[in-house]
């Protein structure tokens, strides 16, 4: 992808050095390890040393094929490292950074607003642009934030993707508060964990579905007041343990199966917020029941840059994202296959400081 209108083209991201490359639609054995060449940065740009990178199941879905994707692609949009290079006043060598997940161009009338997540040249690193899962990488210097203070370097690279499009469907999107209950479907996935730790951070009482009992405990120490089983309906149990006030916000990253039991599971006058629709696109509706409650339905995904500061800003003040496992960069395809797995609870991470 590059700059539309430019003199001359200049990709929104390049992955430099040994990298993490989709080349078939064959899952993490499609992935294979590649040397690529180390360029310094044009005008506006930076090159990043980076120390982590960490993966999603977007990932999996482009190294399954299943997304609109050509390969060859570098994968991952998480990544947090240091300042090798800059084409920009803003960086200097040595600047401890974390990358923003989504490139953009900057100068589109979205963008001007501070919209980046709809900008007309959107682009998910790892998906649409070259992807963090290397050891050095050139962005546009707005892509870069400083490093939170506390938080290691796994911890910083596990924000980006799956915290900031958490946070954005809880802070912007719904407006949790504090005091207010928040029922996270799916508690175990990516954008799940982060919701829990986020709603916790907030203030919030929080309750979640998991289809592992083996998880519960896991899910309870990130800050789960109450785990229910998303095998059976849920709803019912939300009622009971809420004496039927039912929750203020729910969040659901699954949609189709789960969607009806979020609406019986939301308070009169309840918010739900949906970013995803892993177990089917296709929903029921029952409008009486969104119409007579006075429910509201909002769609989310990413977030913004100030978005993104935000969610940096708390994570210096004692939100720690959870990671679940760390492998070295060259082990790329094995910590995909990981992932695929279900016995997990947080991050998995790439680190990128090892690969000589």
């Amino acid at each position: 992808m590059t700059r539309k209108g430019s003199q001359m083209a200049v990709p929104l991201t390049l992955s430099q050095g040994r990298c993490a490359v989709w080349e078939e639609p064959l899952g993490p054995s499609g992935v294979r390890m590649r040397r690529r060449p180390v360029v310094d940065p044009p005008a506006g740009h930076v090159r990043v040393r980076l120390q982590a990178a960490a993966l999603n199941h977007l990932d999996l879905w482009v190294a399954s094929g299943t997304q609109r994707v050509t390969p060859p692609r570098v994968i991952a949009a998480d990544g947090a490292g240091v300042v090798e290079a800059s084409g920009s006043p803003e960086w200097a060598p040595g600047d401890q950074v974390v990358v923003y997940p989504v490139a953009a161009c900057w100068r589109c009338a979205p963008c001007r607003r501070g919209e980046q997540a709809h900008c007309t040249e959107f682009a998910v690193l790892g998906e649409h642009a070259d992807g963090t899962a290397c050891e050095r990488i050139q962005v546009q210097a707005h892509s870069l934030h400083r490093r939170p203070a506390g938080l290691s370097w796994a911890e910083t690279a596990a924000l980006p993707l799956a915290y900031l499009t958490a946070w954005r469907m809880l802070v912007t999107r719904a407006r949790l508060s504090a005091g207010e209950t928040l029922l996270v479907i799916g508690g175990s996935g990516a954008v799940g964990t982060a919701a829990i730790l986020i709603g916790r951070y907030l203030g919030a009482r929080v309750l979640t579905t998991s289809r592992s009992d083996a998880k519960a405990e896991q899910l309870r120490a990130l800050g789960a007041e109450h785990v229910f089983s998303s095998a059976s309906g849920f709803a019912r149990s939300v009622l009971d343990v809420t004496d039927g006030a039912a929750a203020d916000v729910v969040l659901d990253h699954v949609g189709g199966a789960t969607f009806d039991e979020a609406l019986r599971a939301a308070a009169i006058g309840g918010r739900i917020v949906t970013c995803g629709a892993t177990a089917g696109a296709a929903a029921q509706l029952n409008l009486p029941r969104v119409f007579v409650r006075h429910l509201t339905i909002l769609g989310s995904t990413t977030g913004h840059s100030a978005e993104f500061a935000d969610l940096i800003k708390a994570a210096g003040n004692g939100l720690r994202p959870r990671v679940d496992k760390e492998f070295p960069l060259s082990e790329a395809p094995l910590a995909l296959a990981h992932l695929e797995g279900s016995d997990r609870v947080g991050k998995v991470v790439l680190d990128c400081a090892d690969e000589a």
